[in-house]
């Protein structure tokens, strides 16, 4: 169940991020497992309450948008939307293998908005993360790893905002995953793609944000068919 509890504090403009630059071309080991004969591969979408779809219907946030996108294509793969609204990444990090109790063929990693918002620490941030990366690695197939940055604003102090952004393309560099840059691309700020708390987009938004991620996760799909 997704829990629906609004993010609080002065966050505008949250982005979810990253094409990243990796060091070595993808293989057939970065492809998802296959899935059984007459079997959907899941995509899990762990996240907070942006990939929950806060405000809006189920139907309506980017994860099931992807499901659509899926089946246009022939994929045979299942978007499991496992958002929570108000979760930390040591939330994120505690559920993790609750979430990978049933095999994933690709876990796409959306934290840490809720980290920024309360200004936990850089240094957890990027511990947890790792943490569920590494949770994931441990399965067996293990899913292909999709990470999504995060920024915050700089009203958070300008240091702290460049440390917190720095964690995403330094842990997907590290781990050699790919990396969806700026999730919010064209969404953040404008009025028309948000609801009224300028933190959460719209239907038309989460479409936006749907387009973008798609852009690095098609690949990864395709890569396994």
């Amino acid at each position: 169940m997704i829990s629906r509890y609004g993010w609080r504090g002065p966050l505008v403009a949250l982005v979810l991020a990253g094409c990243g630059t990796e060091e070595r071309a993808p293989t057939l080991d970065d492809a998802p497992p296959a899935p059984a004969t007459g079997e959907r591969g899941r995509i899990v979408f762990l996240g907070t309450s942006i990939t929950a779809g806060l405000g809006l219907d189920p139907d309506q946030a980017y994860p099931a948008l992807i499901q659509r996108k899926l089946d246009a294509e022939g994929l045979r793969f299942e978007a499991v939307n496992a958002g929570v609204s108000g979760e930390t990444s040591a939330g994120a990090r505690r559920r993790i293998d609750w979430l990978l109790q049933q095999p994933a063929a690709v876990l796409v990693i959306e934290t840490g908005a809720n980290d920024g918002l309360r200004g936990l620490e850089v240094d957890s941030l990027r511990s947890n993360i790792q943490a569920i990366i590494e949770e994931a690695e441990r399965q067996s197939p293990k899913p292909a790893i999709v990470l999504l940055g995060m920024r915050v604003p700089p009203n958070l102090g300008s240091s702290y905002s460049r440390r917190f952004e720095r964690v995403y393309p330094e842990l997907a560099k590290e781990n050699h995953l790919p990396l969806v840059s700026f999730l919010l691309e064209g969404v953040a700020g404008r009025a028309a793609l948000n609801q009224p708390d300028m933190i959460h987009p719209t239907a038309e938004g989460q479409q936006r944000m749907a387009e973008t991620v798609w852009e690095v996760l098609e690949p990864v799909l395709k890569r396994g068919s």
